[in-house]
């Protein structure tokens, strides 16, 4: 297991903000015990190792496989239906929705390889992830990355934790499946609109693993 280059300034402002709360505390209750400076320095390192544990990357065994569209978050399967597409297609797209929690590893993949030829940041609400409208409403950046005649739209979502989305892609690139798409800050969701017809291979509530599941087959 590695950390994320995007954790390391949020877990070392962390670190050094618990440090000096931490000292504040020892000052002023250790002259009459150190058991309150105790509890509240092992408090501290459970809120710091879970603060790394958001910038986790684990050892993975990564799919690649041209024909299949990979899992491009961990999570949770929240959304399997067709809708109509405003922002890119102008046409109805199968819709599948991952839901990111705070315990989930937060890299985004590339669900298969391409071209770049979206890649566009909105500005919007933070609606909680789950909510209907946070796909159209929240702040999202959508990038489409196409392969032969077929491409794939991939949404990532901020919702009420998520306050930084970062998208690593630029229009005109060729990237290949399962590396770095980009990362959601503490979360949130990530939702991939498909080619109608396309056979998906997992279900509502299954929990996925990003370059790991597949969603479906391109």
């Amino acid at each position: 297991m590695t950390i994320h280059r995007e954790g390391y300034p949020t877990i070392a402002i962390t670190a050094l903000l618990l440090a000096g709360l931490n000292a504040l505390v020892y000052m002023l209750t250790c002259s009459s015990g150190c058991i309150i400076a105790t509890v509240f320095t092992f408090v501290s390192i459970g809120l710091l190792l879970f603060i790394i544990s958001f910038f986790r990357i684990p050892s993975r065994k990564l799919t690649l496989d041209d024909k299949l569209i990979v899992a491009p978050a961990d999570g949770k399967v929240v959304v399997i239906e067709e809708v109509y597409d405003e922002e890119y297609y102008k046409e109805k797209r199968l819709q599948v929705s991952i839901f990111m929690s705070p315990a989930n590893v937060h890299v985004n993949r590339n669900p298969i390889s391409g071209e770049v030829i979206y890649n566009q940041y909105h500005k919007g609400k933070y609606l909680v992830a789950w909510h209907p409208k946070s796909s159209t409403e929240n702040e999202r950046h959508s990038v489409v990355i196409k392969r032969g005649e077929k491409s794939v739209l991939v949404k990532q979502i901020a919702g009420a934790l998520a306050k930084r989305i970062v998208n690593y892609l630029n229009i005109g690139e060729n990237v290949s499946q399962c590396n770095e798409l980009g990362f959601i800050k503490f979360g949130s969701r990530v939702d991939l609109l498909l080619p109608l017809g396309t056979k998906v291979n997992v279900a509502l509530g299954e929990k996925v693993k990003g370059g790991v599941s597949v969603i479906g087959v391109l």
